[in-house]
């Protein structure tokens, strides 16, 4: 019998917030199962004689407690023995995020690992929309400076956003061209995005699940009086909505896509019935929120999807 152990590779509990937090909540969801969570995090994956081995802990989650999880035993740990392996860390893109997934490689035929790690170092989560750019506002990825002129001129209001980063972080929005603005922030994140500026993003982007593809659900993120960011952690509120007939047709495709790429759950972004260009396949967030807006439960979803 395979042990019924399920390992989350995530930033440390302390740092996630119980009340939003999607790793928790799959988490929370499995345990019901009589699985044993282990989590550990990225920096302690090891190879050592040829075998994949954490340093970590096995962890019980809570969520009726105020210290909502209890650190049960620290042990380093084959990962070869567990059922599942959850990548759950945030990006950013980097070196050691590339060296976890050609670790995890060399265990994918042993241990189902979601999502599949060649997959996640494939899909550059804002660079991978370029083949999806007629469903979205115009948006160009570069770092020349003629071209981010060129794209200033006609569209005016411009948002920049770093390749590689997450969470909200480091984007801006450009009223008017700023060579030396955009010239420090090349230097600081190479290849960047710049996005015609959606003015309806005051009313919300809509975040799409998508569970092994298929279309599962979706919650709106409305930005906080005075911000153009959508991200919960920058203080969105949330609120229950249905998407339209559009946006359904294209996360369709995209779902469909993603299936083909190996991926099993992801999260796209849509403002104003457009994509936003935001494929998030590392770490995808919403279904605990979607679950107190709704009552509709995509952990039970996701684990019954995969055990299929």
């Amino acid at each position: 019998m395979i042990n019924k152990i399920v390992a989350i590779q995530g930033n440390h509990p302390s740092k996630l917030n119980p009340l939003t937090d999607t790793s928790v909540f799959l988490a929370n969801e499995i345990q019901k199962k009589k699985y044993k969570i282990f989590y550990y995090d990225p920096k302690d994956l090891s190879v050592v004689n040829s075998k994949v081995i954490a340093k970590g802990f096995f962890i019980k989650f809570n969520y009726k407690q105020k210290k909502f999880y209890k650190i049960l035993k620290k042990q380093n740990l084959y990962l070869t023995k567990c059922k599942f392996i959850l990548i759950r860390q945030d990006p950013p893109f980097n070196l050691e995020y590339i060296s976890t997934t050609y670790i995890l490689d060399t265990i994918h035929t042993k241990v189902k690992i979601i999502n599949h790690p060649t997959s996640i170092r494939n899909i550059s989560e804002k660079l991978h929309s370029s083949k999806y750019q007629k469903y979205m506002p115009p948006t160009i990825f570069t770092q020349n400076m003629d071209e981010i002129k060129k794209f200033f001129k006609k569209n005016k209001k411009v948002i920049l956003k770093p390749i590689h980063s997450f969470s909200g972080n480091n984007i801006h929005l450009l009223t008017k061209f700023n060579s030396k603005f955009i010239y420090k922030f090349i230097k600081k994140h190479d290849h960047i995005m710049c996005q015609k500026f959606l003015p309806r993003i005051s009313k919300g982007d809509k975040r799409v699940f998508i569970i092994n593809g298929r279309v599962c659900g979706a919650i709106s993120r409305v930005p906080k009086k005075g911000s153009i960011l959508s991200n919960m952690s920058k203080g969105a509120k949330p609120i229950n909505i249905k998407l339209t007939s559009k946006e359904i047709k294209i996360s369709k495709i995209i779902a469909k896509d993603l299936k083909k790429e190996n991926i099993f759950f992801a999260g796209i972004d849509f403002i104003d019935q457009k994509l936003n260009g935001d494929i998030n396949v590392t770490s995808p967030t919403g279904l605990k929120t979607l679950f107190e807006l709704s009552g509709k439960n995509l952990a039970k979803t996701f684990w019954k999807e995969l055990k299929a």
